[in-house]
């Protein structure tokens, strides 16, 4: 078994497909919307149906703000490493660093030779990246001095100038199958980056066994190396084979990928809106829960020491070498808001901060109802309190949605897009996919805890008002108010049509929006205020 110890990262492989290119991107920001990490195209730039890879992830970048993006894997024999080096540098200052560079050493020779590049058997190949890996790392090294110099075999860059520099330091990651692929993954890469449909049993392990072989004998720990893996399945209600079932067993599976087989990055092929919100909502939560619940049961990792030791092995590698070590998106290592510490409450609800952006009101705030004062004394497990915590973190994705629709509507303002276009967009969120009634936004909370077979999938407010029926009244408030969201919500779609048929409607446009801001913020701050405490106390998880 082996546990490398990198954090989980969870994205998508998007279709980059050219006769519906709104779509493609649509997906590419819904990605970003449910929480996912990062979104991936593969790159065949001899396929006409294609989108070109490159200027697709610079449109997508431009579109989102938080989620990485990268090519799985880029063409090299169509794309010279020197432009390309660039391409990637200047995409990750443009987008705050958020790029990955996804490499293979080429396929599909008759499609590559018909555009203009060479033919190269697999030996040739493999040397031919090894030069490209050299000649990118020169290019975004900007602060030695003296030009790009490799004088390679297929390769030739004689003083062409160093930079831009990348903002961050940009991880490349090989797709490789082959010995000669596995052990230059092993000698220079930030990691290995495979499809599960290609293969076999048995070879995760021997391609570790490859990669952490090579590592050593150039002075690397295996752990410099993060292990990605391209997967694909189906959700179903009874489980018919790997990846194919419900979603408690997808997590159960790839939890065992984790810590068998080392991967820390899953990036799911599916052109499905359904299948990336399952994904995010119900698997990859249940995945970082149960790997950091198995990692703090004291499994240290394997194959080259803890992760501590490793990352700061490789800061001072990286250090002498003028290049920095991989860092994960933000997203991905940030401490699960699910392992808090034991003790008093900690989970901290987020405050209304009382500003209004309407003069109209949704509802009556001052006659909210309250539930029990929390006893002051009482402790609180990390297991109690992780429930409450993923009800935050369930709204801080609903905040960042409201945040993704203003920022559409500037766009439909100073037209960027039209409003049939953000109409879209916002259908396909996660906020306008709920029925706001009876808690139905926390079913894939609900799903996630069967997975660890602590309650039964039933939803949210009926468990609450058994355990307590002080809370029924604050249950009943927040019920009436999920429906109040749903006709505010509609209220913004009726003011997008309008301003399709009449551009002078923006500002009720606007004020549609604010009117759901208002109570959108109020609502989440008054749930959490009344719910981390008692789903803690009640045993709710």
């Amino acid at each position: 078994m082996s546990d490398y110890g990198h954090d989980l990262v969870f994205g998508s492989f998007v279709t980059p497909s050219g006769d519906n290119p709104a779509r493609t991107v649509d997906l590419a920001v819904l990605t970003e919307q449910v929480g996912l990490d990062l979104v991936t195209f593969q790159d065949h730039p001899y396929q006409p149906a294609f989108l070109d890879t490159w200027t697709l992830l610079s449109f997508v970048a431009a579109r989102t703000s938080r989620v990485h993006v990268a090519a799985n894997v880029t063409n090299l024999p169509l794309r010279p490493p020197a432009v390309l080096a660039r391409s990637v540098a200047s995409l990750d200052l443009l987008s705050g660093g958020r790029v990955g560079l996804g490499l293979g050493a080429g396929a599909f020779w008759d499609a590559i030779e018909a555009m203009g590049g060479r033919r190269l058997t697999p030996g040739q190949g493999v040397r031919a990246l090894e030069e490209a890996i050299e000649i990118i790392r020169q290019v975004w090294d900007a602060e030695t001095r003296g030009g790009v110099r490799v004088d390679g075999e297929f390769y030739r860059v004689r003083g062409a100038k160093r930079g831009p520099a990348p903002a961050h330091a940009v991880p490349i990651w090989l797709g490789a199958y082959k010995p000669r692929m596995l052990q230059l993954t092993g000698r220079r890469a930030d990691g290995w980056l495979p499809s599960l449909g290609y293969l076999q049993p048995g070879d995760l392990a021997r391609g570790n066994a490859t990669i952490d072989d090579a590592a050593r004998e150039a002075g690397r720990s295996p752990q410099d190396v993060r292990r990605l893996l391209n997967i694909s399945g189906q959700f179903s209600a009874v489980g018919r084979g790997t990846l194919n079932g419900p979603a408690e067993q997808w997590a159960r599976e790839l939890t065992e990928l984790a810590l068998g087989e080392g991967v820390s990055t899953f990036i799911l092929g599916s052109d499905d809106p359904d299948d990336l919100r399952r994904f995010a909502g119900e698997v990859a939560p249940a995945v970082r829960e149960l790997v950091a619940a198995e990692r703090d049961r004291g499994a240290a990792p394997e194959s080259g020491g803890a992760p501590e030791s490793s990352r700061a092995s490789e800061s001072s590698r990286a250090s002498e070498s003028g290049r920095a070590p991989e860092r994960a998106p933000e997203s991905a290592v940030r401490p699960s808001r699910a392992t808090v510490a034991g003790g008093a409450f900690a989970v901290v609800p987020t405050p209304d901060d009382g500003v209004r952006r309407s003069d109209q009101q949704a509802w009556d705030e001052s006659t909210r109802p309250t539930g029990p004062t929390p006893d002051p004394e009482r402790t609180y497990t990390p297991h109690e309190q992780a429930t409450g915590a993923h009800l935050v973190q369930v709204h801080d994705g609903l905040r960042a949605e409201l945040a993704q629709i203003h920022d559409l509507i500037e766009q439909v303002a100073t037209g960027e897009i039209d409003a049939g276009a953000a109409r879209s967009h916002i259908n396909t969120m996660t906020m306008r996919q709920n029925r706001w009634t009876l808690g139905v936004y926390c079913e894939s909370y609900c799903r996630i805890v069967t997975t660890h077979h602590t309650i039964e999938d039933q939803s949210l407010f009926p468990r609450l008002r058994a355990r307590d029926p002080r809370l029924s009244p604050v249950v009943d408030r927040l019920e009436q108010e999920h429906h109040v969201i749903h006709d505010v919500l509609e209220g913004v779609d009726q003011a997008l049509v309008a301003y399709v048929g009449s551009p002078d409607g923006l500002a009720e446009l606007r004020a549609a929006v604010d009117l759901l801001t208002d109570a959108l913020l109020s609502h989440l701050s008054y749930e959490e205020r009344e719910l981390v405490e008692p789903l803690a106390r009640l045993g709710i998880a």
